[in-house]
């Protein structure tokens, strides 16, 4: 009786039922194993959030966010970056291993290949073409995802100006990624965070 009663009530109180999910470190290799072989040409953003976001939902739009963000800000590819943290974030340093693992095999071996078959037969202008299309097609990729993470992480009309700053400070004024989002995220926790304590107090 008091077994159906607790199982009844649920799981405790506090306790954290999205870290049950138990995914185990051989679904993370081969899910960064897949977008490890399908992200062709450069557009590696929109298959990541593809698989981990919307296919898996293992990360939330704002966590990819983040992440990105992250992985941005520290040395070495974007990719890389993100599989270690999400695959730590999801079964810690194995998880992080085998997503790294994962997302640069394919890469690896595709480019052993390519490198061998371009050193053989040298430059084709039929090859050179078919990699001018691929590239325009990860430009479509990345701004369908900016679009779709920008819909949902930039609720405010004057988030945009945040970005703008961003972009206008790397492309325009030529300055380095991780000091431009130092100096924007400054201006922005800066812009956040008093609208949040005068929210708090005039709840109180």
């Amino acid at each position: 009786m008091s077994e159906s009663k607790a199982q009844s009530q649920g799981p405790p109180a506090g306790k954290d039922t999205t870290a049950e999910k138990q995914v185990t470190v051989l679904e993370i290799f081969l899910e960064f194993l897949l977008i490890g072989a399908t992200s062709f040409g450069g557009g590696v953003v929109a298959y990541l959030r593809n698989g981990l976001v919307q296919k898996r939902g293992w990360v939330t739009d704002k966590e990819f966010v983040e992440l990105l963000a992250i992985s941005q800000s520290l040395p070495g590819l974007n990719a890389t970056n993100m599989a270690m943290l999400v695959g730590d974030r999801l079964r810690g340093f194995m998880g992080g291993l085998a997503a790294l693992i994962g997302v640069c095999l394919p890469g690896g071996l595709l480019m052993f290949a390519a490198g061998m078959m371009y050193h053989s037969h040298g430059d084709r202008p039929i090859v050179t073409a078919m990699l001018k299309g691929v590239a325009a097609a990860a430009v479509g990729l990345i701004l369908a995802t900016v679009v779709q993470l920008s819909q949902r992480s930039l609720p405010h009309a004057y988030d945009l100006i945040f970005v703008a700053a961003t972009v206008l400070a790397v492309n325009r004024f030529h300055q380095s990624v991780p000091r431009a989002l130092v100096v924007v995220g400054t201006i922005a926790i800066l812009w956040y965070h008093p609208r949040k304590q005068k929210q708090g107090g005039a709840t109180a």
